[in-house]
């Protein structure tokens, strides 16, 4: 699913997002009558959801690694579970180089009795929070610092999936970034339980970019965060080139932004998730940023999953 987001969802109140306000209205009437009439399946283990509110960017997929990886440190075998979309066979691959356990269908549900047999413990539900058809033992909803909820809207005038009364259904937020009070209690009126933790993301080859002059290349929700964490680096961004979310690459246009690199003297760095989609087409020339996921106070996040296992 490709997302090509608008500006205005991450600027104060437009005259576009008023202009859709009715519409958003209507998506709202509809998840709230879709919450009332769905029926949710009940499974034989735990389900984790890490999900989101605001469209896409929120870093749900590191950190349904990490977690995983943390709970096999306790003893545990939970298995990432994934609805299939066939413009992201990539970012399966992805996954499966970082945690081998992971389970992918056309439906949710389906793949997480497929889980099941395998032997697994528990379900990591790596997006899946808007699906009201699966029962969650626990809901843990994740923020970018960059953009947290936009305009604050509803899609189509603003990036939410849905209201941030939602967050009455959760449990736990994940913020990536840095501390932000105020925020925190922008969503404890909505839920005065939640239990809040911060993430960051730590470049570990970030020195092979040093003294070069980097064409930067992001497909992904949120381009503008790659970007950011390039220049936190104190790396040099001579051309930034953003893309839709899961946004297939073709030969040929990999094969120009080479070239464009080449005639200019600029090293492409690109995300690993981008990275993983165009590899197959062997140039060299092209890196990514290696990057890991930090949780402060993980210890605790990981004892309030693990007690979802009683």
């Amino acid at each position: 699913m490709r997302i090509n987001k608008p500006k205005f969802w991450d600027q104060k109140i437009s005259l576009f997002s008023l202009i859709l306000f009715p519409l958003a209205i209507l998506v709202k009437l509809i998840i709230g009558f879709k919450k009332r009439i769905v029926k949710s399946e009940k499974f034989n283990l735990p389900v984790i959801c890490i999900g989101n509110i605001y469209l896409g960017g929120t870093g749900k997929t590191p950190t349904a690694i990490l977690i995983a990886n943390e709970l096999v440190k306790i003893g545990k075998k939970p298995f990432i579970v994934r609805k299939y979309y066939a413009d992201q066979e990539d970012e399966y691959d992805l996954i499966r180089e970082h945690y081998k356990y992971l389970s992918v269908n056309l439906k949710r549900s389906e793949a997480i009795l497929d889980a099941e047999n395998k032997s697994c413990d528990s379900v990591i539900l790596d997006d899946g929070f808007q699906d009201y058809k699966i029962q969650k033992d626990l809901n843990i909803i994740c923020f970018n610092q960059n953009q947290l909820i936009g305009n604050g809207m509803v899609i189509p005038s603003g990036p939410l999936r849905e209201s941030l009364a939602a967050l009455e259904d959760a449990q736990i937020v994940i913020i990536n970034g840095k501390k932000n009070l105020e925020f925190e209690q922008k969503i404890l009126k909505y839920n005065k339980n939640l239990e809040i933790f911060y993430s960051n993301y730590y470049p570990i080859n970030s020195g092979e970019f040093k003294k070069k002059r980097l064409l930067a290349v992001a497909g992904i929700a949120n381009p503008k965060n790659f970007f950011d964490l390039l220049l936190e680096e104190g790396l040099d961004i001579e051309k930034k080139m953003g893309f839709p979310d899961h946004y297939q690459f073709s030969k040929s246009e990999i094969s120009n932004i080479v070239k464009y690199a080449e005639e200019r003297n600029l090293q492409i760095v690109m995300t690993e998730k981008d990275y993983f989609k165009i590899k197959k087409f062997n140039y060299n020339e092209i890196k990514y940023l290696r990057i890991i996921l930090k949780i402060e106070n993980c210890e605790k996040l990981i004892k309030l999953i693990s007690d979802k296992y009683d």
